[in-house]
């Protein structure tokens, strides 16, 4: 019974180790803000084009990277509520990805898309940034820019 309680005594901290995310960076989020897509914006979608249509959304903010290096495959989370305090995206607290952030401050725009019918105005909750120090996804192309077209037209 002792070999065993020690056994996991002395394991426990290499599990937990192995758990934890060892090259996660928190970057800081400000000035964040939930606004419709304008009429000409390639993300907008007829109201009509599906039964339950979908509204497009853009959040926007300043994000900041107080390391000296760069943070690569940056993914922004947020609780994003209705009037009534309800979830837009329910059971989802990732609302997308804003690529690499370079040292320093710098700004972000992601689209969303926010089931039509959706009563606003929309209250944003703990927001916050999350990237790496190193790749964690092999890539592909040479310019190192991994931003969706529709992502590159609203920055």
């Amino acid at each position: 019974m002792l070999r065993r309680f020690l056994s996991f005594v002395i394991s426990l901290p290499l599990l937990l180790g192995l758990a934890l995310p060892c090259d996660a960076a928190e970057l800081q989020l400000s000035g964040i803000r939930l606004d419709p897509c304008g009429e000409q914006d390639p993300g907008n979608q007829p109201d009509l084009s599906r039964p339950m249509g979908a509204s497009c959304y853009v959040l926007t903010g300043d994000v900041e990277n107080s390391s000296r290096n760069s943070v690569v495959d940056t993914d922004v989370y947020a609780r994003i509520l209705d009037a009534s305090g309800e979830p837009v995206l329910p059971n989802r607290t990732r609302v997308g990805s804003i690529g690499d952030v370079n040292p320093g401050q710098s700004k972000f725009a992601l689209r969303i898309s926010v089931p039509a019918g959706t009563p606003g105005p929309f209250e944003i909750k703990n927001a916050r940034a999350r990237g790496f120090k190193a790749p964690v996804r092999t890539r592909v192309d040479a310019d190192d820019d991994d931003l969706l077209p529709l992502e590159r037209a609203i920055q």
